[in-house]
């Protein structure tokens, strides 16, 4: 399950080809829909093993991930730093404050809830990730040239 975190992390990212409502089976519509009733501005894309809703719900802006049986995989959404539990946000003020923050997003599933935050340097970058919201580990180190 750790690699479908990974996965649905990692793909949260990447850029896809759109692909609309025409493409998406009546099962994973309905699965959307029952759960999602009052999302607004939703647009799909078809992965070669799920579905990627990206919609605005309750004034986020959210990622919902689906098999192709309609069951939901999990939840990611852009957050800021301030919406991190405390004990977080106080580890990268006292660990990390020369670095500046480049991305930084959670993932929600079955298992609970994960982030993770992507922060640089003018020498590096790193990709910190935590798991239940107790600490951060290093997930990537990459060094800049």
């Amino acid at each position: 399950m750790k690699k479908m975190i990974l996965a649905l992390g990692l793909t949260f990212c990447m850029s896809f080809a759109f692909a609309g409502e025409e493409n998406v089976t009546p099962t994973v519509l309905n699965s959307f829909n029952n759960e999602f009733s009052t999302a607004k501005e939703v647009e799909w894309t078809v992965g070669s093993d799920y579905y990627k809703a990206a919609f605005t719900f309750n004034g986020n802006h959210v990622f919902a991930f689906y098999n192709k049986d309609g069951e939901l995989l999990g939840l990611t959404r852009y957050i800021s730093s301030l919406d991190l539990p405390i004990n977080l946000q106080k580890d990268l003020k006292k660990d990390y404050s020369s670095y500046w923050i480049a991305d930084l997003f959670e993932v929600a599933n079955s298992e609970g809830t994960n982030y993770y935050i992507t922060l640089e340097s003018a020498e590096k970058k790193i990709v910190l990730r935590s798991a239940g919201g107790n600490n951060w580990t290093t997930f990537k180190k990459i060094s800049k040239a």
